[in-house]
């Protein structure tokens, strides 16, 4: 049986998910090298055979920024809460994290047969390139739970569409940007920067940070996950590398230009697997959108949450977050 989210104990579930834990790899996927961060002893579901493969694995995809280690609060949230049954994987952007120089970056004999993904860092490109790695690390007959959160909601629901058997039980889309993004109030204010600016932009990273010693690097972003109360156990240096910073602007510039219509075919089509959650605080989408797709999808579980929680999530609301999943999961987890 799962753990009841309304009686379990918070301070006990803080020190279980300081125990859980989380292994970092780097594979080349459609080559590009990929930051996956895993939950979990399962490392490798095709090759490994000293461990029980599970049924089921959980997808985190992320926003923009795409780096995976700003979600491991949140999947360790998850995996306790699921009393470990299931691996928690996240994967970041394509381009949004380099591998340090010491680190091995795992190859497979399916990717080195890939096709390259025709501009990977740019919005198709991030979606293809998490169907690649899903075809090339996770077995077809396992079953899926993916979760997008803002960007990663829309490449969560464009997977479903492209690939329609994909074996999802249930697709999230937390804090959804599927639309209307450089509408938003705080897509006016990025659409000038990432479209009109992105190259001053480029230019100011590489000048500021390209000469910047690691240590300096390093201390720079310490402080700064210091002052917003956050603490992440994979130091994100690429959060200062001008090359992972020029492609999060990319897609942010192209999120603006074709993140427009709401692709109302795609949610009907696969309207019964997903679960929408909006903010009430959310400058990216606003309430009207949430209350524009209820009254068209009125049969879908499509919810506005009453906690307050910003659409950034991830930095402080992860159990609450995590909670409100497994809580929806739980007659599926318990059956299998």
């Amino acid at each position: 049986m799962l753990k009841s989210t309304v009686a379990k104990s918070y301070e006990m579930d803080s020190e279980l998910k300081e125990e859980i834990p989380v292994h970092e790899e780097f594979v080349l996927c459609s080559g590009a090298e990929t930051q996956v961060l895993k939950c979990g002893p399962w490392t490798d579901f095709f090759y490994d055979q000293s461990v029980k493969r599970p049924k089921l694995l959980i997808f985190i995809i992320p926003g923009n920024p795409g780096f995976a280690g700003f979600y491991v609060p949140f999947a360790k949230a998850l995996y306790s809460l699921t009393n470990r049954r299931f691996p928690v994987w996240i994967i970041s952007h394509a381009g949004h994290v380099l591998a340090p120089k010491d680190k091995k970056i795992l190859k497979t004999s399916e990717d080195s047969n890939a096709q390259e993904i025709k501009d990977i860092y740019g919005l198709n490109g991030q979606i293809e390139h998490k169907l690649a790695f899903l075809r090339t690390h996770v077995p077809k007959d396992m079953k899926l739970v993916l979760i997008g959160h803002s960007i990663g909601s829309y490449f969560t629901l464009q997977m479903l569409k492209r690939v329609p058997d994909l074996p999802v039980i249930r697709a999230y889309l937390l804090c959804p940007t599927i639309e209307r993004m450089s509408e938003s109030p705080n897509g006016r204010i990025a659409t000038p920067l990432l479209c009109w600016f992105r190259y001053v932009l480029y230019a100011t990273g590489y000048l500021l940070f390209k000469p910047c010693p690691e240590k300096i690097k390093s201390f720079i972003i310490k402080r700064g996950l210091q002052v917003m109360n956050l603490e992440n156990e994979f130091s994100p240096l690429n959060l200062l590398e001008p090359f992972c910073l020029a492609n999060v602007a990319y897609l942010g510039g192209q999120e603006m230009m074709e993140v427009v219509k709401r692709d109302d075919e795609a949610i009907k089509e696969h309207l019964c697997k997903l679960t929408f959650y909006y903010s009430t605080i959310d400058s990216w989408c606003p309430k009207e959108y949430y209350e524009d797709i209820k009254k068209d999808f009125p049969e879908g579980d499509i919810r506005l949450c009453e906690k307050n929680i910003p659409h950034a999530f991830n930095i402080h609301f992860n159990q609450e977050m995590a909670d409100m999943i497994v809580d929806s999961l739980k007659d599926v987890l318990s059956k299998m």
